[in-house]
């Protein structure tokens, strides 16, 4: 299996030094910048695996940087890390509302930023060749990361991708915000409740077609289910 392509964005000198150390030794091909404009034309020359991306960087910003990646075809399925020191609430909702998966907030400890970035890489490989899913008329397909809705391929973020995919395991059966969280984020995740509502309402956009009806069903004080429809 070729080694994971991670673009790592970061304007600290020495914590970029470091993690690009950690990374590779872990086996990992490492490209690092600390602009905002490189970090865009080195993702359209050769897409990443996933993105670390520190949101206060030279040239364009971490935000737009990460806005711009999820517009781009090539890069609209790939993991966005945030690294920031920004720990706000309405920060971090900010971020994860312009397209990043996960969040994490400095000073933090190089071993769990290499272990979210493995798990992430994890949940985004399928487990199973072959394996495609139909609920109603959308169709996803786990090996090629292709999710399609009446003839249009739809484009969805990682997260997005793998929530629906776990929907579509599910149809019909409601799943609260916390069972959401385990199952889609991982078991003992510390992401809050919230992120949840903004990973839906991206997937319900990223769903959408004109002249079908929304099949996730939000049920008032349980959470959401995906329906046929």
């Amino acid at each position: 299996m070729p080694a994971p392509r991670l673009l790592l964005v970061e304007d600290d000198a020495a914590l970029a030094e470091l993690l690009e150390y950690r990374f590779r030794a872990d086996g990992y091909s490492v490209r690092t910048t600390d602009n905002g404009d490189e970090a865009l034309l080195l993702a359209a020359e050769e897409a990443p695996d996933i993105v670390l991306l520190d949101w206060m960087i030279g040239g364009t910003s971490g935000i737009e940087v990460c806005r711009r990646l999820r517009k781009a075809r090539e890069t609209a399925h790939v993991p966005i890390i945030m690294l920031t020191a920004r720990g706000d609430e309405d920060d971090r909702i900010r971020g994860l509302d312009t397209g990043a998966d996960d969040y994490i907030t400095k000073p933090f400890s190089p071993r769990e930023l290499m272990a979210r970035v493995a798990a992430i890489l994890r949940r985004i490989r399928p487990a199973l060749a072959g394996e495609t899913l139909t609920v109603g008329d959308i169709a996803l397909d786990g090996v090629a990361h292709r999710v399609e809705r009446l003839g249009q391929t739809l484009a969805l973020g990682p997260t997005e991708f793998r929530l629906l995919k776990f929907f579509m395991e599910h149809p019909g059966r409601v799943f609260s915000r916390g069972q959401l969280l385990d199952a889609v984020w991982g078991t003992g995740s510390d992401i809050e409740l919230r992120t949840v509502d903004v990973h839906i309402r991206r997937l319900r956009k990223g769903i959408e077609v004109a002249g079908a009806p929304d099949p996730v069903r939000t049920v008032r004080s349980a959470g959401y289910s995906l329906e046929v429809v």
